[in-house]
């Protein structure tokens, strides 16, 4: 102690000094008692950092649905881009030309009312009606549309190996889906129908294809598309509108299906297009079950494949399609039928796996590329 030093000075001093000696004491007797805890109870320290199961749960529930969200927005973004029919009542012809496309819109939406079984004008057809695979009278964007129809034909199809017009690919429709027999050309019921197609896509350029035409294109599985699981899915997703033999549901007039026949006598038979599981998976995935859009599928891509394959495997007319694919190189990947072009089986060829078979076609038509040259 200096001489001069203030009395008070030193206490403080001294018990800054003594709060220091208390605060460490504190601190070691609450470690010893942190590390006899630990050793006795020897509790899971790394949980004590790890979110709960609860909160993870919430954070993927919130994740899904800003992913929805953003898909959907999307989907809308991108739906808005897609064709438009042109209504009738923007038709500025003549009468009796309107009077020919409203009959041909008529015909595709109740076909059965005219070529049906019980038909007022004829009887070649199996009683569904075209709009039940060619939706809204052929207009809803990925719903089997006519979009692209007139600005395409005529046009090389593979299927037959010839230049087809508008009156063969109708023809088609109602020799396969509708497994019945062809129209005249010159008759009042095919050039109404050949009308009303050519009016609806009238606005899509020559030579193009309009977005959201046709069916989506949707990717390949990595597996076989599987029947087995395609039957749950059917029984839980489309029975209560297709009943449970697919046998479709009749309306109360008894002339038409409210729901068409997606197997059996009165469906369409093994030539149709949709009896290609690709074809009939895209357009399942955004047309079904009922009220499914782009916007707003209900399934998921390996539920349409499974769906597809469930039902493409089902007893249905049978057609002579020997004459189909006269160049068997140009057969789709999956047309059920040989003979092939390539090395793989008729099963795989009907529900695949189809990516291997398509690296195959590519690497032949590399080959080829390469020896011509």
């Amino acid at each position: 102690m200096t001489e001069g030093t203030p009395h008070s000075e030193i206490n403080q001093s001294l018990l800054k000094v003594i709060r220091l000696l208390v605060g460490t004491v504190i601190l070691l007797v609450f470690a010893l008692i942190v590390v006899g805890t630990i050793s006795i109870f020897k509790p899971d320290v790394s949980s004590w950092f790890k979110k709960s199961n609860e909160s993870i749960a919430r954070e993927a529930e919130k994740k899904k649905a800003f992913e929805e969200w953003s898909a959907a927005n999307q989907a809308k973004l991108e739906s808005a881009t897609f064709w438009h029919a042109p209504e009738l009542n923007e038709f500025k012809g003549d009468s009796l030309k309107l009077k020919q496309l409203k009959y041909g819109k008529e015909l595709i939406a109740h076909t059965a009312k005219y070529l049906g079984p019980k038909g007022s004008v004829m009887q070649i057809t199996n009683g569904m009606n075209c709009q039940n695979c060619h939706l809204d009278a052929g207009t809803k964007p990925w719903g089997n549309n006519y979009a692209s129809v007139f600005s395409t034909y005529p046009k090389y199809r593979a299927r037959s190996g010839q230049v087809e017009n508008i009156y063969k690919r109708i023809n088609d429709c109602m020799e396969r889906s509708l497994n019945g027999k062809a129209l005249p050309e010159s008759g009042k019921e095919m050039q109404a129908i050949k009308s009303y197609i050519e009016y609806i896509g009238s606005k899509v350029p020559k030579g193009s294809k309009a977005k959201g035409s046709g069916i989506f294109e949707l990717d390949y599985l990595n597996r076989a598309a599987d029947p087995s699981m395609g039957a749950k899915l059917y029984e839980n997703k489309c029975q209560s509108c297709h009943q449970p033999n697919g046998e479709g549901l009749m309306a109360a007039d008894q002339v038409e299906y409210t729901y068409p026949p997606l197997w059996g006598q009165h469906s369409y038979n093994q030539g149709a297009g949709l009896f290609r599981i690709s074809r009939f998976a895209g357009y399942i995935k955004y047309n079904m079950p009922q009220g499914a859009t782009y916007e707003k599928p209900q399934l998921t891509d390996e539920e349409a494949w499974d769906i597809a394959a469930f039902v493409n495997s089902q007893p249905r007319p049978n057609k002579d399609i020997s004459k189909d694919w006269p160049k068997i190189e140009e057969k789709p990947i999956d047309h059920p039928f040989g003979l092939f072009s390539d090395p793989y089986p008729e099963q795989q060829h009907k529900y695949g796996p189809f990516k291997p078979i398509s690296d195959y076609k590519k690497k032949e038509k590399e080959n080829q590329s390469k020896t011509k040259s």
